[in-house]
């Protein structure tokens, strides 16, 4: 039987995973992006060949997880790519990892071997990683479609209720501090105030499961450390879907008050026409 050539085999996968111009736009901002980090932060990438040790063969010294885990999201956030779609939850993402960021290394929950608080060039992954748990709710959902909503009620406050134990537990050490407070707060209110249960739960999983993978590849490659010193603390892992639910509440939020900030921009600023390119603003 005939191989199918690389090309042919490539188009397959793409069918499969509904690969588009936009999947292309995406995956090439993704690379363009990391090349940018790497420019700017060129003595971090040199600090880090500096660890090469010749005496060692090559490939047991290639970071195998760090290669499985971009391959992973790479294809994920090809898949059936959408611009109108996607462009809200990238810059979610990119705002509330800041806030997020900012919030665990300013109370020094967590430290980067950097120092920085919050370093920059970390930022980018969490629109990245935001639009990855996007594809795998897709996946779930329509695998646990066949499951009763009422399901989701149970499995929803069998599971917030049980993380908030677990954050209240971790984060307890910096409660003086108002930004912790906040964060309890912030955290209690979207528990408190469920609206899609199916969604929520299947978010959470989703930004857990991925949460692992990220969190064991920094703790272990001591890029971030936590203050329990743990690689990683499990409330970590669940940090991880935590985010992924108030990023995708937010996204629900921005899609509800869409129509009227599309009404209202159209309705006070125009552009003047015959040349003139200049925003006004009555």
């Amino acid at each position: 039987m005939e191989k199918p050539s690389e090309s042919t085999l490539w188009k397959r996968i793409g069918g499969i995973l509904r690969w588009n111009r936009t999947s292309y736009l995406i995956m090439s901002s993704f690379i363009a992006l990391i090349l940018l980090i790497i420019y700017i932060w060129w003595p971090l990438v040199v600090e880090y060949f500096a660890t090469y040790d010749s005496a060692t063969p090559f490939w047991k010294q290639l970071d195998w997880l760090l290669i499985g885990i971009f391959l992973f999201m790479s294809l994920l956030i090809m898949a059936n790519a959408n611009i109108k779609a996607d462009s809200p939850i990238v810059f979610i993402g990119f705002m509330g990892g800041l806030v997020i960021e900012s919030w665990g290394t300013q109370t020094h929950l967590w430290n980067y071997f950097t120092f920085e608080r919050p370093p920059l060039w970390i930022i980018p992954a969490w629109p990245i990683a935001s639009l990855s748990i996007d594809r795998l709710f897709r996946l779930i959902n329509l695998s646990v479609k066949k499951i009763p909503e009422n399901r989701f009620v149970w499995f929803y406050w069998a599971i917030f209720p049980a993380f908030y134990v677990f954050m209240l537990s971790f984060v307890w050490v910096t409660i003086d501090k108002s930004l912790t407070v906040m964060s309890l707060i912030l955290c209690a209110f979207l528990i408190l105030t469920p609206t899609n249960y199916r969604a929520t739960v299947i978010t959470f999983l989703a930004g857990s499961g991925l949460g692992y993978f990220l969190e064991l590849w920094g703790t272990t490659r001591l890029c971030w450390t936590y203050y329990t010193f743990q690689q990683p603390p499990f409330f970590a892992v669940l940090a991880h879907g935590m985010a992924a639910v108030s990023f995708l509440r937010v996204y629900w939020l921005f899609h509800a008050f869409k129509p009227q900030l599309t009404s209202f921009f159209l309705r006070n600023c125009s552009f003047a026409k015959d040349g003139d390119s200049t925003l006004k603003i009555p």
